[in-house]
């Protein structure tokens, strides 16, 4: 699978540390892989976005706006049915960008515990006025953007930082090297989701030889049957508090067909889903 590097692929004219995009289209697009290579924010317009990192799944529409750290992940983005359009005014910037901010205003933290790819946030009445001034900004010529672009980065930073601190900015500078922490966050937040392993390791940026090894090392166990065996589980769950039926489950939790997934069900438990559901 093809990976979409952005800003690049965009073909922006200037290479500022603070870039602006007014992106549209017209067809939904399914878990693109996404090498961001600056920090984004996306403002979004119309229709909705689903990301998914190496820490947690993210899902917005209209009423949210996403910051993204630098890194990989996939995207998956989908048309408003009554605008028949997704529409997204997405600013990049660099982490030099970032620590100069922080230098400024005297927010850096060196000792940062947490670790997060991204932070939603709601619109409001700042906000919704901020992103109509950046949507005229985006049809001004490359010469005036470049300086008004510096100073409304400054402008949504300060109102950001004084709502909600300086923490969220600086995990996105957070450069720890921690492979085995960012493998088992990839590996938590998505054993229920139906990731191939190709998606898996790319949003562990290795190969898919290098995550199984070291999946194994963790594991001790293939990533296939690992992760065959927290959906059954999962599914258990569900049955056995009867939030669904196995009618509803079995694409839920990774198989084609009912068939496929009664089998499997039946050769872990002992039983069929339905027997199960009725016992407990």
């Amino acid at each position: 699978m093809q990976v979409t590097i952005l800003p690049e692929s965009l073909k922006l004219k200037t290479d500022h540390e603070i870039q602006l995009y007014n992106y549209q289209r017209a067809q939904d697009i399914q878990k693109t892989k996404i090498n961001l290579s600056k920090n984004t924010i996306s403002f979004l317009r119309k229709g909705t976005k689903e990301v998914i990192g190496d820490d947690k799944t993210v899902k917005i529409t209209n009423q949210h706006f996403v910051v993204m750290k630098s890194g990989n992940c996939l995207m998956s983005e989908n048309v408003s049915e009554s605008f028949k359009l997704y529409h997204s005014i997405l600013l990049f910037f660099s982490n030099n960008e970032l620590l100069s901010f922080l230098e400024k205003y005297k927010g850096y933290a060196k000792q940062r515990s947490e670790h997060k790819s991204f932070y939603i946030f709601e619109y409001d009445h700042f906000i919704e006025s901020y992103v109509s001034s950046l949507e005229q900004i985006s049809n001004f010529s490359d010469q005036m953007k470049g300086q008004i672009l510096s100073n409304k980065f400054e402008e949504l930073m300060l109102y950001l930082t004084g709502k909600h601190g300086f923490d969220f900015l600086n995990a996105l500078v957070n450069t720890q090297d921690n492979k085995l922490a960012q493998l088992n966050a990839i590996i938590d937040n998505n054993k229920l989701n139906k990731l191939t392993l190709e998606e898996l390791s790319f949003l562990a940026n290795m190969s898919i030889s290098t995550f199984k090894r070291e999946f194994f090392k963790i594991y001790n166990t293939s990533p296939m049957k690992w992760f065959s065996e927290q959906r059954m589980n999962h599914a258990a769950f569900l049955l056995e508090t009867n939030t669904k039926k196995p009618i509803e489950l079995y694409e839920e939790i990774g198989y084609e067909n009912l068939s496929n997934f009664i089998q499997a069900f039946k050769k872990k438990f002992g039983m069929t889903p339905k027997q199960f559901q009725m016992q407990n």
